[in-house]
């Protein structure tokens, strides 16, 4: 009987590991200055919204791929993938902030719409992986769900940022497009025979 939960214990944290290994790569590559400043922020940029992709994705998968073993093995995962989606967003903003320090160049940038948007995307994200946890799901028992639906809010502007403050948007018009197509599945009725 501790066997399964051993195991699935170990798989958690080989998923946690798994997903970190990516963090370390470019944390170490930024405080050894083997990587530019302009790196990072696309990196982590690149991990954090391929990790939110993912994570959103997954529902639309299940309805296709009903009875696969690997979307429900996703979809155990979910949390992990979107908090990990998260703190790659945080480092982001964290080599921005080490950056531009100074309340007045934050603010100043942080107005405009390329920031901001990705400033109230990171603010939604902050509350979805406070609550992406068990006892959360059991205080805010029916408003968790209503919460964690604002994930296509963060996901939006999450896009806008990419789109508003990448010298080249057209990657983000690509996945932005991508993620629409697949979210479309959410609204196509399953037929069950």
């Amino acid at each position: 009987m501790n066997k399964p939960k051993h195991s699935r214990r170990i798989i958690v944290y080989s998923v946690w590991g798994l997903l970190a290994i990516p963090f370390a790569y470019i944390s170490m590559r930024h405080a050894t200055d083997t990587i530019s400043y302009g790196k990072v922020i696309h990196e982590t940029g690149q991990w954090s919204v391929g990790l939110l992709f993912l994570a959103m994705i997954i529902t639309p998968l299940r309805r296709v791929f009903t009875s696969a073993k690997w979307v429900n093995s996703l979809l155990y995962h979910r949390r992990a993938i979107g908090v990990a989606s998260f703190v790659y967003a945080t480092h982001h903003t964290i080599v921005y902030l080490e950056r531009k320090w100074g309340a007045n160049l934050i603010l100043t940038e942080g107005l405009k719409p390329s920031l901001a948007t990705g400033w109230i995307a990171l603010l939604i994200f902050l509350l979805l992986a406070l609550s992406s946890n068990n006892r959360s799901v059991l205080i805010l028992g029916r408003k968790w769900k209503p919460l964690h639906r604002s994930v296509y809010i963060a996901a939006a502007l999450v896009f806008a940022h990419w789109a508003l403050a990448s010298f080249d948007p057209v990657p983000a018009y690509i996945v932005l497009g991508m993620l629409f197509t697949i979210e479309i599945i959410r609204f196509i009725p399953n037929k069950k025979s």
